[in-house]
């Protein structure tokens, strides 16, 4: 029998894609459009906004004789054992193939924003604690460890990263976040797709655009972004992600921008990403975002215009259930509404991918069943790692930490002993878990008490609660503040609760009014601080919160972003001494809980003057961080220089470990431009290098600046590099600079085109 050249691994993926779709029906071409998602809830809670409202019926076995595009979390769902539902996938690819007429595969697609969101699965620090650690090489072996226990249990398509810049930290999904940085998201989000891609797994970088600069800091609210916001802010983690990552999906955000779906703008999700980026993978639907343009948006007055809208907008694939693009969509062509040449360039573009994946090929196979270990003991080491890396002590003026060995410790706080206080919203155990109460999460994941305990194993640790989370219940500050007293040191662990859609204090439609901490905690905090002994606080949380009630009357303070399932031993470990802390805040933690939203990312205007009784400036500024030891700067390169509008320079700084022991310092780089065309800000990042120093030791790092990262939209929507003059400036925070380089660039201003340089170089000997 002659093999079909759409089934011939040696003929171009072009040429194999362009045979099959000639082959097929309409609904058939169609059906590769749309995915299923077997199991999914249509009463009580979901996992994902409106979920009741907008799953459709269907009948499993009809359906797939025309085939499927994708399967949905088939074990993002519901607790299924690793091993077994690998088993049931197989199964059900096997019955796609044998049900359709071409034997074509759905692409099965999984959560992994923080780990493989699966039972049994690692639970990683979140991407706001990725960002803590300002270690992209580390980051990008989390992704190639996690793509590769997707694809062992025949997962093609990863929804993550996010790439959205923090721009409100009262946003419920700041936690799901890298921080507010487009260069620090950027750069540690590429790392991400790239070691995610390197498994074979699709990456989907998430929410193409404008999804964070949300009004009034709601989920799934309008965004009121300008021009320059959007193109210089919000834009670039996705550029650098496509360019240097290789992702080869992108999901469509849900928000409208100046009135026009992200959903439904050809601007965005054909000519920039298309035309202008070159891109030529998929553009995925976020989940219900397609049918969410005729009941939220109502730019569509029935599900076969929301369809129009998306498909001519450019988005692919509908998920994480047929909707829109099913039998409306087919009835729409039919009729004539909708041109058929759109079901085929989203078809051919679906099918190039599945090709790519090999799912075309003759012969395919899902992966051979076997033993299933998602949480080995590699990825539990990689896990405590970056934990260890993101922990960002804020403050330590007295030398409280680390605890000496023998201490008496009284640890008080509703986030001490509870093991999902180290889990963001995304985890299995906090997305999925709560609606299945009965099921252990799965995991080990050792609390801050006990892993205090298992540190100090001389100490004497007591223990109170104090309050809950967000009940306003005080009836346990006694207890506290009595176990407090009875203490050398108080260690209070406090913080958020994540969820989502307002079952928590952290996560998806989780948004809070201001950024005081939740419930109770403040006042417990201050209880505990009437018994003078000194108050170390630990904060497990999704977001930065207002710390300026309690500045200078704290003994420490220590910060964690949802640190993943050996986030408590990581702590412990900081608190012991046994770590030396070396995380950098990738967001600013204020001094009030009003005065919001602010991020670092200021002009002029939006920085502390005379003309505003309100200061913004932050408590702890972005990129700050302390440790054990003490680290010496000395400036290498000369203070000035002169170079052209398309040139680069050099600037090279010499760091010195002072101290006793081995620690990380965090060398970063930000751009000041004194004079320009329009208002930019105050400082941005540009560059940063994570330097390991032993005692003693000393390390040059050579950041090699080139005039496109100076570059900035103009009053003419454009990108543009301006003459004139610069400031370069080394630094330990973007409020702690020690060193600076004045450049004046010159020649004409010039327009960077497609290739511009998008990253600073670094070396260090």
């Amino acid at each position: 029998m002659t093999t079909a050249p759409w089934r011939d691994p040696a003929l171009p993926v072009a040429t194999r894609v362009d045979d099959l779709l000639s082959r097929m029906t309409l609904e058939e071409k169609t059906a590769q459009l749309y995915g299923v998602w077997v199991g999914a809830a249509t009463d009580g809670d979901g996992v994902a906004p409106l979920q009741r409202e907008m799953t459709a019926d269907y009948d499993w076995d009809e359906l797939i004789t025309l085939g499927l595009g994708q399967l949905t979390r088939s074990f993002g769902t519901a607790p299924v054992d690793p091993a077994l539902g690998a088993r049931a996938l197989a199964r059900a690819q096997r019955r796609i193939t044998a049900a359709g007429r071409f034997g074509i595969p759905a692409i099965a697609h999984e959560e992994c924003l923080a780990g493989f969101t699966a039972w049994q699965a690692t639970a990683y620090p979140v991407p706001l604690a990725w960002g803590a650690a300002f270690d992209p090489p580390l980051v990008e072996e989390l992704g190639r460890r996690i793509g590769q226990d997707l694809r062992s249990v025949g997962v093609h398509q990863g929804l993550a990263p996010v790439l959205d810049v923090v721009r409100d930290p009262r946003w419920g999904r700041v936690e799901e976040t890298i921080g507010e940085d487009p260069y620090l998201v950027g750069t540690i989000g590429t790392a991400y797709v790239r070691g995610l891609e390197s498994a074979g797994i699709v990456a989907t970088l998430k929410h193409f655009a404008g999804y964070a600069s949300s009004a009034g800091a709601r989920n799934l609210a309008p965004v009121r972004a300008g021009v320059r916001e959007f193109a210089d802010i919000t834009l670039p983690p996705f550029e650098m992600a496509l360019r240097e990552g290789g992702a080869r999906s992108v999901m469509a955000a849900y928000n409208d921008t100046d009135g026009v779906p992200a959903s439904a703008d050809p601007r965005l999700l054909t000519d920039l990403l298309r035309t202008d980026w070159k891109f030529e993978g998929t553009v995925v639907a976020d989940y219900f975002g397609i049918g969410f343009l005729q009941t939220l948006h109502r730019v569509a007055g029935t599900e076969a215009e929301a369809a129009h809208l998306a498909l001519a907008a450019g988005i692919d694939v509908e998920l994480p259930t047929l909707k829109c693009y099913g039998r409306p969509l087919v009835a729409a062509v039919a009729e004539g509404t909708v041109p058929e040449a759109l079901i085929d360039r989203a078809a051919r573009r679906v099918l190039r991918q599945k090709c790519e994946l090999g799912l075309l090929d003759e012969g395919w196979e899902p992966p051979r069943e076997g033993p299933v270990d998602l949480d080995s003991a590699a990825n539990r080491a990689l896990a405590r790692r970056l934990a260890e890396e993101s922990v960002v002590l804020l403050d330590n003026p007295d030398g409280v930490l680390p605890l000496p060995p023998d201490t008496r410790i009284a640890v008080v706080g509703p986030r001490a002993a509870d093991a999902l206080a180290m889990l963001g919203c995304y985890s299995f155990p906090s997305h999925v878990l709560t609606h299945h109460p009965e099921v252990d999460p799965g995991i080990s994941i050792p609390t801050v008490l006990e892993s205090l305990r298992a540190e100090l194993p001389d100490a004497k640790v007591t223990f109170a609660e104090g309050c809950d989370v967000s009940d306003p219940d005080t009836s346990g500050f006694e207890e506290a503040v009595a176990r407090a007293a009875e203490a050398d040191v108080c260690v209070a662990v406090l913080g958020d609760r994540a969820g989502l859609f307002g079952r928590g204090t952290s996560g998806e439609g989780c948004d809070v009014t201001d950024l005081a901490l939740p419930g109770v905690q403040a006042d417990l905090l201050d209880t505990l601080l009437t018994t003078g002994v000194p108050v170390v606080l630990v904060l497990l949380t999704g977001r930065p919160y207002a710390l300026g009630r309690w500045h200078g009357r704290l003994g420490a303070v220590v910060q964690a972003f949802f640190p993943g399932e050996e986030g408590g031993p990581a702590v412990a470990g900081v608190l012991s001494g046994r770590v030396n802390p070396s995380g950098r805040l990738p967001v600013s933690v204020p001094r009030v809980p009003g005065g919001q939203p602010w991020t670092y990312l200021q002009p002029p205007l939006g920085l502390a003057g005379e003309v505003s009784n309100l200061d913004p400036t932050p408590l702890y500024p972005f990129g700050h961080g302390r440790s054990y030891t003490d680290f010496v700067w000395e400036p290498v390169s000369p203070g000035t220089a002169e170079i052209a509008t398309d040139g680069s320079h050099d600037v090279t700084v010499a760091v010195r470990n002072a101290g006793e022991r081995a620690g990380a310092e965090v060398v970063q780089l930000y751009l000041h431009d004194p004079v320009a065309s329009v208002t930019r800000p105050d400082v941005r990042l540009i560059g940063y290098q994570r330097v390991e120093l032993a005692p003693g030791e000393s390390r040059r790092v050579t950041f090699r600046f080139h005039a496109d990262l100076s570059a900035f939209t103009d009053r003419d929507g454009a990108r543009v590099v301006e003459p004139g003059a610069l400031e370069l400036r080394v630094a330990a925070s973007s409020a702690e600079v020690r060193a600076t380089v004045r450049l004046r660039l010159t020649g004409p201003a010039r327009r960077p085109g497609p290739d511009r340089v998008l990253r600073c170089g670094t070396e260090v000997e």
